[in-house]
Order: structure tokens, then C-alpha cells, then sequence
């Protein structure tokens, strides 16, 4: 029962950084439509924001092999 139950904490603990992914880059989706020039200014700060974002995935990972 043990394992099943870090099973769903891992899943459920997946769905926060999805749904941050998809906030990040409909985010810089939506800057670079109004302002096509600060293209080079946002796209750093999505990746940076995309790797946090995963490192939290990766983390739960983690726990879920622990």
C-alpha cells in the first residue's frame, strides 16, 4: 500500500509545475505577440523559468524514489 500511495503523491505533486509551465510560456506566447522587439529580453527569463519549474518536478521524483 506503501508504494501506491507515493505513486499518487507523485502524480498529484506533478500537476503544480505543469500547470507553471503552461502559465510561463502562454506568458512569453502573449508578450512576445504584443511586443514582437523585447523577444530577446523575455525568452531567458521563460527558460529560467521553465528549468525552476521542472527542478520541481524533478524533485518530486526524487521523494517518489525515497
Amino acid at each position: 500500500m506503501e508504494g501506491n500511495l507515493s505513486l499518487v503523491g507523485y502524480g498529484l505533486a506533478t500537476i503544480g509545475p505543469a500547470i507553471a509551465v503552461g502559465l510561463i510560456f502562454a506568458a512569453y506566447i502573449n508578450g512576445v505577440a504584443r511586443q514582437p522587439e523585447a523577444r530577446n529580453l523575455l525568452q531567458p527569463i521563460a527558460i529560467l523559468g521553465f528549468a525552476l519549474a521542472e527542478a520541481l518536478a524533478i524533485f518530486g521524483l526524487v521523494l517518489f524514489f525515497l
